[in-house]
Order: C-alpha cells, then sequence, then structure tokens
C-alpha cells in the first residue's frame, strides 16, 4: 500500500526507514523517535517501509511533506500474491532454501546463510517465495534436512506438525523480502530483525548503504519472548536460529551501527560486528518541552509511564508496590499507557495480581494520557521496571521534569541515570521496595536528585545532539557509502551545554 505525500528534491538525501510494528502505525517509543527524527530534518527526503501485522493498520502519525511514501508490508493475513516456480527456477529455489535451512540447523554450515537468503530475496521479489514456502517442497526440505545425523535438532525427534510450524513461521518472516527495495539514498532500519531484510535486499542489489539503530536488542527479545512461547524445542531452535544469523548477517554487512546505548554495543560485537562500524547515539528530548514538572502530588504516589506489555514487567512493579505500601499505607501507584490490541490479557493479569496481593484499591490503571508530562509529574518518585530497554524516554522525559526515578538496570538505563536517580536489579521487587522507600523517605534527596537529572539531560541527552548526528550521517553516507565497502566513523559530538536548551 503507498501513500504518497510531497515531492522529491533535488540534493536533498534520501533515507528509507526500515521499522516494524512501529512508526507510523503506532505509538510508543522508537516511534517517537522515529517521528522526532523526520520532523527535525525538513531537509531531507524520507519513505517509510514499515512491517506491519495485518496491513489494515492506520497510520497514526502526521507525516510531513517530505515523508514521499509509506509501504506498509504485512506480516499476517492474506498471503501475498505471486505463482510457485517452476522448471530450472524451482530447483534453483529449492537447492537454496535447503542450504538455507541447513545453516539454520548446523554449525558447521553457517557459511550458506546469507548466499542463500539473497536467493530467497531474489524469488520474493519475482512472487515466487510465498507460494513456494507454501507448498509441499519446503515441508520435504525441512524433514530432510533436521533429521540428519550428528544434529541436535534430530534429537529432539521434530514432528511433521514442527515441520508445517517452522515453515509457516519462516514464510511469515520472510515476507518483508517482497517488498521493493530502495535503489539509492541511505536505507536505515530503526531495529534488527525481519525491518532490515528489505535494507539488505537493497545492498546487495543496488549498493544503498545499510545503517542499523537498535534501541532494544531485537535478537535478545527474540530469546526473552521465545524462552515462553507455545512452540516445541525443534521449532524454537530453527527460528532462534534464523534471528541469530540474520543479525549476524546484518552486523556484518551494515556500513555504521548506531545503538542508543553502550550496553547495546557488546551485543553487536558479540554478534560479530567491527567495532570501528559502531558508534553509540543516545536518545535525546527537548528540554522545553519537558519542564520542570512544579510540585509533587499531596498523597505520596509512585507514577509509571509506558505501554502494557509483559517487557515493561508491571508485576514485578505491583508486587515492589505491594512491599512499600506495607510500610506506607498512604501511599499510591498510577500507571499510565496504553494497552496494545492483543495486550489485553496482560493488563487483566496485572490487575488480578495487584487485586489478589490486597491493593486493587490504591493501584490505578489510568489508560493513555494526553499529555505524557502529566503522568511524571504525578509521582513523587517515577518507576521503571522493565526486563528490556534500549534508551528508555520515558526515563529521560521523567529527569527533564526534574523527578528522581527507581529503574531496573537494563540496557542503557545506568548510562541515562548516573547518580541521578535508584537502578536496581530487574525482576526484584525487594530491591525495588527498598529504593523506592528510600526516596520516599526523604523530600530534599528527591529534590536534588531531580534537579541534577534534568541538568543531565541538558548536558548529554537533548534532540538537538541526536538529530545533527544523524543528518551528518546520512549526508556522509549518501556521499560516501557506495563507493566505499569501508566502514564510516565519525567524530563523536562535541556535548553542547545550555544552547541546547531551547531545543
Amino acid at each position: 500500500m503507498h501513500v504518497h505525500h510531497g515531492a522529491r528534491r533535488s540534493g536533498a538525501p534520501r533515507v528509507t526507514l526500515l521499522t516494524e510494528g512501529t512508526y507510523p502505525h503506532s505509538h510508543g517509543g522508537v516511534s517517537v523517535w522515529c517521528d522526532q527524527l523526520v520532523t527535525g530534518m525538513p531537509d531531507i527526503d524520507f519513505d517509510v517501509i514499515a512491517v506491519t501485522g495485518t496491513g489494515r493498520e492506520p497510520v497514526v502519525w502526521d507525516l510531513p511533506g517530505h515523508v514521499s511514501g509509506v509501504l506498509s508490508v504485512p506480516m499476517w493475513g492474506t498471503a501475498p500474491p505471486g505463482r510457485p516456480p517452476r522448471g530450472r527456477s524451482r530447483r534453483r529455489l529449492a537447492g537454496a532454501y535447503e542450504r538455507f535451512l541447513t545453516a539454520l540447523v548446523d554449525p558447521r554450515a553457517e557459511d550458506g546463510f546469507a548466499p542463500a537468503l539473497h536467493t530467497l530475496a531474489r524469488a520474493a521479489a519475482d512472487g515466487e517465495l510465498s507460494p513456494f514456502l507454501r507448498g509441499d517442497t519446503a515441508i520435504r526440505a525441512l524433514t530432510a534436512v533436521w533429521t540428519r545425523p550428528g544434529l541436535a535438532v534430530r534429537e529432539a525427534r521434530p514432528t511433521l506438525h514442527d515441520a508445517l510450524t517452522v515453515t509457516a513461521l519462516l514464510e511469515h518472516a520472510l515476507r518483508p523480502l517482497a517488498a521493493p527495495p530502495p535503489e539509492n539514498g541511505v536505507a536505515h532500519a530503526v531495529s534488527g530483525g525481519v525491518a532490515v531484510l528489505p535494507g539488505l535486499a537493497a545492498l546487495e542489489r543496488h549498493g544503498v548503504p545499510l545503517l542499523l539503530t537498535e534501541h532494544g536488542v531485537y535478537l535478545r527479545e527474540r530469546y526473552l519472548g521465545y524462552r515462553t512461547a507455545p512452540y516445541r524445542w525443534p521449532v524454537k531452535a530453527v527460528i532462534l536460529g534464523f534471528f541469530r544469523l540474520l543479525a549476524e548477517e546484518t552486523y556484518r554487512r551494515a556500513a555504521l551501527i548506531t545503538p542508543g546505548n553502550r550496553y547495546n554495543r557488546l551485543w553487536e560485537e558479540q554478534g560479530g560486528a567491527d567495532p570501528a562500524s559502531i558508534r553509540t547515539v543516545y536518545n535525546g528530548v527537548d528540554p522545553a518541552a519537558f519542564p520542570p514538572a512544579g510540585p509533587e502530588p499531596e498523597a505520596l504516589t509512585l507514577s509509571w509511564a509506558g505501554r502494557v506489555d509483559p517487557i515493561k514487567d508491571l508485576e514485578t512493579l505491583i508486587r515492589a508496590f505491594a512491599l512499600v505500601r506495607d510500610r506506607l499505607p498512604d501511599v499510591r501507584l498510577r500507571l499510565f499507557g496504553g494497552t496494545p490490541r492483543g495486550g489485553e490479557a496482560y493488563r487483566e493479569r496485572c490487575e488480578a495480581l495487584a487485586a489478589e496481593l490486597g491493593h486493587a484499591d490504591a493501584v490505578t490503571f489510568e489508560g493513555r494520557v494526553d499529555d505524557i508530562k502529566d503522568a511524571y509529574a504525578a509521582g513523587n518518585v517515577v518507576m521503571l521496571s522493565s526486563i528490556s530497554e534500549g534508551f528508555p524516554f520515558t526515563l529521560i522525559e521523567a529527569m527533564s521534569c526534574g523527578r528522581a526515578t527507581v529503574s531496573t538496570d537494563v540496557g542503557g538505563v545506568r548510562e541515562a541515570v548516573g547518580d541521578t536517580g535508584l537502578v536496581v536489579p530487574p525482576r526484584d521487587p525487594a530491591a525495588m521496595a527498598a529504593a523506592a522507600l528510600e526516596l520516599l523517605g526523604d523530600p530534599a534527596r528527591r529534590r536534588a536528585m531531580g534537579e541534577a537529572a534534568r541538568l543531565r539531560v541538558i548536558e548529554q541527552f537533548t534532540l538537538r545532539q541526536t538529530i545533527d548526528t544523524f543528518r551528518a550521517i546520512y549526508h556522509e553516507l549518501s556521499t560516501g557509502g557506495r563507493e566505499s565497502t569501508g566502514r564510516i566513523v565519525l567524530p563523536a559530538p562535541a556535548v553542547t551545554g545550555t544552547e541546547s536548551l531551547t531545543g
């Protein structure tokens, strides 16, 4: 589905954002970041290739005129059109698919992943991959590959049902290969994983440089998600093998990788990224848009803001709150943020937990809030309980509003907070409760921390710094990325002081 907006301008770099489940079809941290980038650079032409759920999702952001097109690539819903290959092209595709599967289950054959993926990409472009993966040949290829002697997956006795499940999951995961890849400019993947597939195709086919920004570590989040997924082990082994090899190929081929924090860098280096191609670029906020929040609430309150999602681990927060309330019976917990479609059961589970612990009267789910600043102002202390984060906006926004925070030690949280808030281990209600009690009992310390937090944002995490850095990267890659296969490394930006206050 193409949505056309403004006309192209000559001379401006063309940037194609590659997204999955975020901008411009949903709200949330990564979408905010994309919107900031796009609206902050009216001098750059943008396109978006957005991997979505069904393709029926509405665009929820106002797209400025310099966003020329949005192509939605649905992962689910009706299968894409096309017809299965015949004759020689069928044999070629079957051979490549077999090498692709072998790479996923046999550590000795991992080198075959990238060339096989490119053959699959060409078949996808011709409309042949999806119909092929829905036919019997694909199932037979998998059952032949994973029952070879000496493979770990064979020991788990995969069944025909497992083979059908894996093949269906791969058919959906590879659908983005059928999107027409960008032919020039820069492809900027704003997460790892399937969103990168059109970028790898663009690099292979047209030499378009690939820029990768990971907020959370996509592969780590897949491991967290699949640990509890309702699939048998052979299914998980193959699918996680796919995500791991895709991550490694992306890290290897990206001209530049710009993680949102130093923690992600470790995962990326572990995954084979050349350290010289990695440069940390922190998320920024506009300190003028998040001014000091003013007086604290009358009743002692812990507040939280975000989307209601298992990765935010609200259960630990609710358990911690129960321990705080044992000591301070009048304290309240207010949770601000929407529940994404499909997340209703998780919210109900959290509400049930609060009731079961006897605190239903003091825990409120406030839903989406018109002005997120109200969510930060509502707390004496702002909480963050996630088990995975990149460089969380809610945290730097709360800091910019001058609130003291208690957060879990995940992703770039420690880098964001420094000593202007308390950081506790994830999934540890007792530690979180102890930190919250420490701050709730000490108004002077809260105030000092809040003031220090705002200063830290102004010095290190302003939106202007982020946008200027990415603008420089886009110009650099679009002029030099094509001729040189070498890495492009830009100097770190100087930390500016108060001039960035105006945003």
